[in-house]
């Protein structure tokens, strides 16, 4: 059995019985055959470890969006059939009031995340959802909720206009917020 304990300060390479370790803790201790390592007092550590850990079961459990979506021809209907409230923004990059309510709109995403999914649609780059929608003027916001468009605006909102049309999807147990929430 080999043990070595190493001083706080010590983070350099090893190599022992042909194994290479980093040091990257306060104190180190090493079992047998340097297959089994035990860490003693590294906080640094442990909350890596945690937030490992944490990553790992992220990475295996759906996003909560914090920004909008980016929907196109090809995930649209997807999109509004899998996620009980969605908020589209039907834009384009050239649209100056497009411009002045995205920053809106991203913000009400992150304010929403984990509730309320936004998505926004450029409309030159997918003209087959706009046309389906008779989607003429830009931008366009619409709420679909449960795969249909219950509510919506043409043109610049201000937040609080926003978020009253939204909050009226959300209570009342009428099917508000994501499927993981």
């Amino acid at each position: 059995m080999v043990v070595i304990l190493l001083p706080a300060s010590f983070k350099v390479l090893h190599i022992l019985a042909n194994t290479i370790i980093f040091i990257f803790c306060k104190r180190i201790v090493l079992h047998g055959d340097c297959k089994t390592m035990q860490y003693e007092n590294d906080d640094e550590l442990d909350k890596l470890l945690a937030d490992k850990r944490f990553a790992k079961r992220q990475n295996n459990s759906p996003r909560i969006a914090a920004a909008p979506f980016t929907l196109t021809d090809s995930n649209f209907e997807q999109a509004i059939q899998k996620y009980p409230l969605i908020v589209v923004d039907f834009w384009a990059p050239w649209c100056g009031p497009c411009r002045m309510l995205g920053p809106t709109i991203e913000q009400l995403a992150g304010e929403f995340a984990g509730k309320v999914i936004f998505g926004k649609l450029n409309v030159d780059e997918n003209p087959r959802v706009a046309g389906s929608f008779g989607i003429q003027s830009i931008p366009t916001v619409v709420i679909f909720k449960n795969g249909q468009p219950v509510d919506g605006f043409v043109g610049v909102a201000s937040k609080p206009q926003i978020q009253s049309k939204i909050l009226q999807y959300l209570g009342n147990g009428n099917g508000g917020g994501l499927p993981y929430a």
